[in-house]
């Protein structure tokens, strides 16, 4: 069997058809959909971007034992298990941070191609003075990531111009000279978009808000949204769902050139993200909180925790599963699929007992969390997700100096290490939108959530260190 997985970054998961949207368009995701398994309750692990990625790789809980950092050379990687037996394997990208500054998440591949210029790509130099879109005080780092970004793109004409256009495009051309050349093949697809600096065309923006006279706010400060107009964050909502709908017509390229070339009858084909995006919810904008001097974490919400995870397995019936699953659980599960032997280190476990219909769950509960290495310092909370609680689950802040840290987009940021923070419980069944904290009225259950918690680190061996700030909250 081939394996074909597609990750787009920051994609909501309310915001795809097949997941109930009514609003935004996103036929072809739709269409896979319809054929797929479609997993409900796929939670991401290791956040945000680099470390879901290391996740992916390495089918372990990157949050437990590593920050946001370039890819370790001792790692046991799927590439390199995959052509252990005999796949050849490919990644191509327009995702910048996993590969740029000696990154190095391309190791083990047998070939790699990436699109260059997306975000904080450092690609051009011309020209010097890029205009901003809108006023700079309300985009996150003008000069060290939009400024970068204007530039990357200034001489950009088309829509096959765009990052992700051009990633499909690649991918498309890719297939259509292996797909003979190899007895069975790994490719890696992964682009940055829809994350921000929102760019699509204009068509797709005047969609979603047609008349807009405004600032282009496409890369707004991460944190509360009192510096936004109601009009500037509902224009900043439309430019998200113009690249939602951009990313769906060049994935649905690659989809069909997937069908044209018949690989649908022995492929699997996976389409996901890493996480979400608040849009206002919460009081929230982005996905974390930084201002120009330090940067901190904020909850992980359904709205950037809960994700899309569609499966095409050839020969299995299209349905929704309601397991609990975590991009951890991938490496396992192509290995399994391969014949591949394991090699001992995975922490996430094979979907195959839930694709076969031999099993109805993997996990009783997920964990969603940024590094824990500091500790908790930094605002850091896990979210631990079970049937019917979403438990925000603070740790007691270390002692400590402030520090560094490059997460959410490699750049570096303080860290206030010692910054208090509380946890916070919620009833999914009735209040799936996170409105209500009832941790006071229900503090067993918090009790409980947190030592299963705890459990969970113990078992994937985590440092003591590391899990002794979250015994007491």
């Amino acid at each position: 069997m081939n394996f074909i997985l597609i990750i787009s970054d920051t994609l909501r998961l309310d915001h795809l058809g097949c997941y109930g949207n009514e609003w935004i368009s996103t036929p072809h995701i739709d269409r896979l959909a319809e054929k797929s398994i479609i997993f409900d309750r796929a939670y991401a692990a290791s956040f945000p971007t680099v470390p879901h990625r290391h996740d992916v790789l390495t089918g372990r809980y990157t949050f437990t034992h590593a920050a946001w950092a370039p890819l370790p050379r001792d790692e046991v990687i799927l590439a390199q298990e995959l052509g252990k037996a005999g796949y050849v394997s490919m990644m191509i990208l327009d995702e910048p941070h996993i590969i740029e500054n000696g990154y190095h998440y391309d190791r083990g591949f047998n070939g790699w191609e990436w699109i260059r210029g997306q975000e904080s790509d450092r690609w051009q130099t011309t020209p010097a003075r890029p205009e901003l879109p809108c006023s700079r005080h309300k985009l996150r780092n003008p000069d060290r990531l939009v400024a970068v970004h204007q530039r990357n793109i200034a001489l950009r004409r088309y829509e096959e111009d765009t990052f992700v256009a051009q990633t499909m495009a690649q991918a498309c051309r890719w297939l259509e000279d292996n797909y003979r050349e190899h007895e069975k093949f790994f490719l890696y697809v992964d682009t940055l978009d829809p994350h921000e600096p929102w760019d699509a065309p204009q068509w797709y923006v005047d969609r979603y808000d047609p008349g807009y006279e405004g600032e282009e706010v496409n890369y707004p400060v991460y944190g509360p949204t009192d510096y936004l107009t109601p009009a500037e964050l509902k224009h900043a909502r439309a430019l998200y769902a113009a690249e939602v709908t951009l990313v769906d017509r060049w994935v649905g390229r690659l989809l069909e050139k997937i069908k044209d070339l018949g690989l649908l009858e022995d492929t699997l084909v996976i389409f996901t993200t890493d996480h979400g995006f608040y849009h206002g919810e919460h009081g929230w904008i982005g996905k974390s909180h930084i201002t120009p001097e330090w940067s901190r974490s904020v909850q992980l919400y359904e709205e950037v925790a809960h994700i899309p995870f569609i499966l095409c397995l050839p020969g299995a019936e299209p349905r929704r599963e309601q397991a609990f699953i975590q991009p951890p659980d991938l490496m396992p599960t192509f290995l399994e699929l391969a014949s591949a032997p394991d090699p001992g280190t995975m922490h996430g476990r094979s979907l195959v007992p839930i694709l076969e219909g031999n099993a109805d769950h993997l996990w009783d509960f997920t964990v969603t969390s940024p590094t824990i290495i500091r500790g908790a310092g930094g605002g850091v909370r896990a979210t631990i997700t079970t049937d019917e609680w979403a438990f925000i689950c603070a740790g007691k802040p270390p002692a400590g100096e402030e520090y560094v840290s490059r997460e959410v987009d490699g750049l570096a940021k303080r860290v206030r290490a010692e910054e208090a923070v509380s946890s916070e419980l919620y009833h999914l069944p009735t209040d799936s939108h996170q409105e209500r904290d009832v941790i006071a009225e229900h503090p067993d259950v918090a009790a409980e959530l947190r030592a299963r918690y705890v459990s969970f680190l113990e078992e994937v061996a985590t440092k003591q260190e590391y899990v002794a700030p979250w015994r007491e909250g």
